[in-house]
């Protein structure tokens, strides 16, 4: 089995909705409605969001959406990765952990100064992928605000 990672660009709307799917069964998100193409295609013509995917063959088995935080205090941006998933079936075959690795190069290469993700607290199996990846935990505490009632 060959696995490729890449970044996806403009022309690649099947494969973020496979992304998506992956997502949506990984997380366990219930009802849960795909946004419409016009949306998904803004998203991969955006500048600030990245899709970087794991294809084994020719199937998405993982990704994850990052997103470009330009810093005021140095000339160069942050990543933060906010959805991280791989599928089920291919899990502990290192494939997450050589999407990172393929995604910090790529973070490198761009000239991103780090990049950073979160897990909840509880999610242990989260925790200690993060670290067996190089991840160095920070404490903090993320707050949540609500814009609608």
């Amino acid at each position: 089995m060959t696995v490729e990672y890449r970044k996806l660009t403009s022309a690649d709307l099947p494969h973020l909705i496979a992304l998506i799917k992956i997502y949506e069964q990984e997380f366990e998100m219930q009802n849960f409605r795909m946004p419409d193409n016009n949306y998904l295609q803004s998203l991969l013509e955006k500048d600030n969001i990245i899709f970087y995917i794991a294809i084994a063959d020719t199937t998405i088995v993982g990704g994850l959406t990052a997103h470009v935080l330009s810093s005021t205090y140095f000339q160069s941006a942050e990543v933060y990765i906010y959805d991280f998933a791989v599928t089920s079936f291919m899990q502990r075959k290192g494939i997450g952990k050589n999407l990172i690795s393929a995604f910090k190069q790529y973070s490198k290469d761009s000239g991103f100064r780090e990049m950073f993700v979160q897990a909840d607290i509880e999610d242990q199996h989260a925790l200690d992928f993060y670290i067996a990846t190089g991840g160095m935990p920070a404490k903090v505490v993320h707050f949540t605000y609500k814009t609608e009632e």
